[in-house]
């Protein structure tokens, strides 16, 4: 996938997004303050930069500043500073996007996910083949041999967000979090429900359970 440099000069915080965005199928570099990011920056290729604003030694702007000289990758802003002066002055800086902590790591991936297949690294996720079923995720169907499957949007968006994060355990909060929103009054366990459908209407064995945490995709040989 993409080789993006991290800079966040709270270590955990760091690691959290690292190893995210690293199960997700992405080399992440970490940086812990302004100097030691432009070191990474100016050392070897990079795809893309998440980038904290209150940085030790060098601020997130001034980083900003200097990778803009010289490249045009994605750059999103990350802070805990949500004033309107503050996302002005990285706007202007010619960052691509802008996050406030605290935030939703898998809202945080797929800024990054859309940032990456706007700049040409990261396609977009449009068809899948599981056996003799075929899904066009764009065109919200499904069909094999047979013709086409009796599918609803969300068992499709689903199937998609388990797709996307191949490998990583996604909790039924996390996606009902990412399908309906936070504030929507539904149970988590309507999730067992759609993915007990996917199983049985696209005959899938690659969505598997994790006991007491949620679902993950895996790829069968």
């Amino acid at each position: 996938m993409a080789r993006l440099l991290i800079v966040e000069d709270d270590i955990k915080t760091n690691e959290a997004i690292c190893e995210y965005l690293q199960a997700a199928g992405h080399e992440a570099v970490p940086a812990l303050d302004g100097a030691q990011a432009l070191d990474i920056f100016s050392g070897g290729h990079i795809d893309m930069a998440v980038l904290d604003i209150m940085l030790p030694k060098i601020t997130g702007l001034e980083v900003l500043h200097e990778i803009r000289k010289t490249s045009s990758i994605p750059v999103l802003m990350l802070t805990a500073m949500e004033d309107e002066y503050t996302q002005i002055k990285s706007f202007d800086g010619q960052a691509d996007d802008f996050v406030a902590k605290p935030f939703s790591m898998i809202l945080l991936g797929k800024r990054v996910t859309a940032l990456l297949r706007r700049s040409g690294n990261f396609p977009e996720l449009r068809k899948m083949q599981f056996g003799e079923v075929t899904v066009d995720f764009c065109g919200y169907t499904a069909w094999d041999k047979a013709g086409r499957i009796d599918i609803t949007p969300k068992e499709i968006e689903l199937l998609k967000m388990l797709a996307e994060h191949k490998g990583m355990v996604l909790t039924r909060t996390q996606m009902l979090d990412e399908l309906w929103g936070y504030d929507y009054p539904i149970i988590d366990r309507i999730i067992d429900t759609y993915v007990k459908n996917l199983r049985k209407k696209l005959k899938l064995d690659c969505i598997v359970t994790v006991k007491g945490v949620g679902y993950k995709f895996e790829e069968t040989v």
